[in-house]
């Protein structure tokens, strides 16, 4: 069988690559985790990628060394091997744009909302400005089919994946904080971006109980996270999962201080904000803010809710179909009697 990217299988292959990415005009960069040596597919792969006519490298066994050959604005793509987890030294910084990063999952695909087998993780570090695993700021960039994962310690690493950027698109991924449970302020997934658009993913763990009386969030707007003056304007979250166990009515899904976190529009269509039925407590609300928003406004249409609050929310600037459902009524699960 012929890897050769002229001939044979590897011909076919490379032309199924091309046309799963979408046909970009862009660059195609592969990343595979070093530890995977041993597999034929690792070698196969490298021979199919080799150092093209630009002298220009595709094939990587580190992630942030293939995002530093992409392009800003050229529409370049990164596919990752869904084999070992492709573990960060350091928080990836996605600050150029039009980048798009795609896991073999989707690439296959396999559009899984949760246990996608490509997986990037940061584990423990000490740089404070380690905050999560990715920061995006680009324009125009894309995640699909990925697990995001953080473990980190460091005071300052309290959230997974923090997003300012604009127009960005992130479809059948998973974002999984596992430490920083009992922290008010720590979560997720935070969102301080303009114009994005979230596809059937899922944001949260219904494995890890939150502790005690806190603020922790799964999906965080407080704006100015992701860099100064950074924050959600017209959002979309469409077909997505919300995950809690729930220790304390303080608790939360989705969370920002302030009245100005919300500019414009947030719009949450046809999602599931679901609690693990062992939790000890469920939320006094599922989405909330600190204030009264005043520059903005947030709409829950067609959402459910499952063993978690009957009041999606209490905060004046959010709505339910127009009226917060009740229990039995519309909008939420009840368990038959």
């Amino acid at each position: 069988m012929s890897w050769n990217q002229n001939a044979g299988y590897g011909n076919a292959m490379l032309s199924a690559i091309h046309t799963a990415v979408g046909g970009t005009f862009g660059n195609v960069f592969v990343v595979m985790n070093s530890s995977d040596t041993d597999e034929g597919n690792y070698q196969h792969i490298q021979d199919l990628f080799p150092v093209d006519g630009d002298g220009r490298v595709r094939f990587y066994t580190s992630l942030s060394d293939a995002y530093t050959a992409t392009e800003s604005n050229n529409n370049d793509v990164i596919i990752l091997d869904g084999n070992s987890t492709h573990t960060l030294t350091a928080m990836l910084t996605v600050s150029k744009s039009r980048v798009h990063f795609i896991g073999l999952d989707y690439l296959m695909g396999i559009h899984r909302s949760t246990g996608q087998s490509t997986k990037i993780s940061l584990g423990v570090t000490t740089a404070a400005t380690d905050i999560a695993t990715i920061l995006n700021t680009g324009v125009r960039n894309s995640f699909r089919g990925i697990k995001f994962l953080n473990a980190n310690t460091v005071t300052e690493g309290i959230y997974c994946f923090v997003d300012g950027g604009e127009y960005t698109y992130m479809e059948n991924c998973e974002v999984y904080k596992s430490t920083d449970l009992d922290v008010t302020g720590a979560a997720e997934f935070v969102c301080n971006a303009d114009n994005p658009l979230y596809v059937n993913c899922t944001f949260g763990s219904l494995a890890d109980a939150r502790s005690g009386t806190v603020i922790r969030a799964n999906v965080l707007f407080t704006k100015g996270i992701a860099g100064t003056g950074l924050v959600t304007r017209d959002a979309t979250f469409r077909n997505c999962q919300f995950w809690i166990q729930c220790t304390d009515t303080a608790n939360r899904f989705c969370y920002g201080a302030n009245a100005t976190d919300i500019e414009r529009l947030c719009l949450f269509d046809n999602c599931n904000f679901i609690c693990n039925g062992a939790s000890s407590a469920i939320p006094a609300q599922n989405v909330a803010f600190g204030a009264t928003l005043t520059v903005g406004a947030v709409l829950l249409k067609n959402c459910s809710s499952l063993l978690a609050s009957t009041a999606m929310s209490t905060t004046t600037g959010v709505f339910v179909d127009g009226a917060v459902p009740t229990a039995g009524t519309t909008g939420i699960s009840v368990q038959a009697s």
